[in-house]
């Protein structure tokens, strides 16, 4: 073959061996792009799915509790479309469930004498679970000191907790209205004659009222706590007004004998809340009011902050599944709305919640920059209220899992704020 030739083949050979190794490279470059687009497609595909679980989840954990909380707020301004009558003076049984309370007694044998309703219609019942301290010493020398009131003191055989208390104390209550209040709560003089004319309403069954905490600037928990119980109480006023509350208070709950067959009959191990159940069964209102504000102190420590709610959750949650039952089988005749709303708000919400978070933790690995919206957590009128209702829903979730194992909490155990309380306290509240 000439040389001529030669040349030309080679140069033709190399032209397509060029020419292959683009179209390879091409090939490769389209391969990668396409490979590149199909992960691209599949992790935008998994963000959306991300971002709609995140929004749906962060609906029913944030949204449901913030258009509750603007309608309760909205019914909590409206007038009360209750007869209530002043001249409304019942006989009263004041009942007080004590174990080992030799550090709060005496001020509450004080608090009780000053109340300004006529001793002749009050009876004061102290039933004692066994205390071993100065408890009962302190109470019986009380009496010894009142000779214009009736008073009864009943020990129990056997500690069992304080609905067991109360169901001990009830065949002694000879009052027409029967009050229950704890040994470390405090009363204003005119709770009674304030609060108990809301009882002259025939529909309403049950009274209780706001909680008010005496040492709410001691420390950072209890302004958290303090900001958590103002709402609650805008809550329950709005609720009661338009209908009922199942949420009661230990510190006062006043009952009309005629409808209180016993405290906490579902045993759910909350006096307040879980006798509440059977009046709204009955049909009756249950209803808080602000002129029945009472005063405690609560616990310094979020530890000790911690421990009371979570065994207050424990209750909770035991009573909105029952609740929840007597709702789906027709038992409940009054407040339907309000009950289905807490089962809601208390039972489902907090697991909303949890998988609020784990998307959210999933969205900020996967997109940096979203974390950037955390930043509302600084807002001082916005972030302190996010950061209680992440608090209580992570011991609410925490509460229905402990349910779920049938672990238990102490139905009556005495909490560390007993030590908090001075005198000077009371005095400068004018309760004692």
């Amino acid at each position: 073959m000439p040389l001529k030739q030669r040349s030309l083949l080679r140069a033709k050979c190399k032209n397509e061996k060029s020419s292959t190794s683009f179209l390879r490279l091409v090939s490769d470059i389209v391969s990668f792009i396409t490979r590149s687009q199909t992960c691209l497609g599949l992790q935008v595909g998994l963000m959306i799915i991300a971002l709609t679980l995140w929004a749906l989840f962060a609906f029913f954990s944030f949204g449901v509790l913030g258009l509750s909380y603007i309608s309760t707020r909205r019914d909590a301004k409206k007038p009360w479309k209750i007869k209530t009558s002043r001249d409304y003076k019942p006989k009263v049984s004041i009942v007080v469930p004590t174990y080992n309370e030799s550090q709060v007694i005496c001020y509450k044998l004080r608090n009780l004498v000053k109340l300004d309703y006529p001793r002749s219609l009050t009876q004061m019942v102290f039933v004692d679970s066994l205390s071993t301290d100065s408890t009962l010493e302190k109470i019986r020398e009380f009496a010894k000191n009142i000779q214009d009131m009736k008073i009864t003191v009943i020990v129990e055989n056997e500690r069992k907790g304080k609905s067991s208390a109360l169901n001990a104390s009830l065949g002694s209550c000879i009052g027409d209205v029967v009050i229950v209040s704890d040994a470390d709560c405090f009363w204003p003089p005119d709770i009674l004659t304030k609060s108990l004319p809301y009882l002259a309403d025939p529909e309403v069954g049950a009274i209780s009222g706001p909680k008010r905490l005496l040492n709410r600037e001691a420390s950072s928990v209890t302004k958290s706590e303090d900001m958590y119980l103002e709402s609650m109480n805008l809550v329950k006023s709005g609720e009661s007004k338009s209908s009922s509350t199942m949420l009661f208070e230990g510190g006062f709950s006043a009952y009309k004998k005629e409808v209180l067959d016993s405290f906490d009959p579902y045993f759910t191990g909350s006096d307040d809340c879980g006798t509440v159940i059977r009046l709204l069964e009955k049909g009756y209102r249950t209803i808080m009011v602000e002129e029945a504000e009472f005063f405690t102190t609560f616990p310094l420590t979020w530890k000790g902050r911690f421990a009371l709610k979570a065994r207050r959750a424990n209750q909770l949650v035991r009573l909105l599944k029952k609740y929840s039952g007597l709702l789906l089988r027709g038992n409940i005749r009054i407040a339907k709305p309000v009950v289905a709303k807490n089962v809601f708000m208390y039972l489902v919400s907090p697991i909303m919640f949890l998988l609020f978070a784990v998307t959210t933790v999933y969205i900020v690995l996967k997109t940096p920059f979203v974390a950037a919206g955390l930043l509302i957590l600084l807002f001082p009128k916005i972030g302190p209220y996010l950061l209680e209702v992440m608090l209580n829903y992570l011991i609410l979730a925490y509460a229905i899992f402990s349910s779920l194992s049938k672990k238990r909490f102490v139905v009556w155990s005495q909490p560390e704020d007993r030590a908090l309380l001075e005198e000077q306290m009371l005095v400068l509240r004018g309760l004692i």
